[in-house]
């Protein structure tokens, strides 16, 4: 039988700082389903790559880190090697890192059945730049989320912010406009709208409503099934 026809997939890719996240887990609430933050394993990566003072141009120790990894998600915390992870993974130092090991194949290797297997019923909510493309390639539907520079720009500095984390918007602005052309150009799992991808521009829309049509997307298209 096939396991996708049986645990369906809602695959929401988009750049850094869309918005992919926070509609995601909403996405995931309202239908009773898991999530997956796939880019906190990438972050989780780039922490203990940092904390073990192992440099991006080494794949191989890379690779061994991502092969490793001991992480528990349990609600909104996250841990690292029994030590809570959740604020540490989310500074900008690590959101670079990650970049960062994204690019480097061996690693997305070592973390591709780890996130698939959150793949459980009732469906799964999968968010971060290859869910559609190469880890959940039969998903139920699929949505290309993004918004422009200038306001995720903004948004990551409000996050930063209100964390009590200094932030610079126009090296932010930078450092996203970096990331986005990473991310596009990288040879493995580039980031990019697939054909069979629904677009979701978050730039002028709230939450709520980003929310509302992905879940009018997805009703649509089971009803059609």
């Amino acid at each position: 039988m096939n396991r996708g026809a049986v645990i369906p997939v809602i695959a929401i890719d988009g750049p850094s700082a869309s918005g992919k996240g926070t509609v995601a887990k909403q996405v995931a609430r309202a239908l009773g389903w898991r999530y997956l933050d796939s880019g906190a394993l990438y972050r989780l990566v780039a922490l203990a790559a940092i904390e073990s003072s192992v440099g991006w141009e080494d794949a191989a120790r890379l690779a061994e880190i991502a092969g490793r990894l001991d992480v528990r998600f349990e609600g909104e915390e996250i841990w690292l090697a029994g030590r809570r992870a959740t604020d540490a993974i989310r500074t900008e130092a690590c959101s670079i890192g990650a970049s960062r090991c994204a690019a480097v194949p061996a690693v997305r290797n070592a973390l591709l059945d780890r996130q698939r297997r959150f793949r459980e019923a009732p469906g799964l909510v999968a968010e971060g730049r290859d869910m559609g493309s190469v880890v959940f390639p039969d998903a139920a539907l699929k949505v290309f989320l993004t918004a422009s520079a200038e306001a995720r720009a903004e948004r990551r500095h409000k996050q930063l912010i209100d964390k009590g984390i200094p932030a610079n918007i126009q090296t932010l602005l930078r450092d996203l406009q970096e990331r986005d052309a990473r991310d596009a150009e990288r040879p493995v799992a580039p980031l990019k709208q697939l054909p069979d991808a629904r677009l979701l521009d978050t730039t002028r829309l709230t939450v709520d409503e980003a929310v509302a049509q992905v879940l009018g997307w997805y009703r649509e298209r089971a009803g059609a099934a």
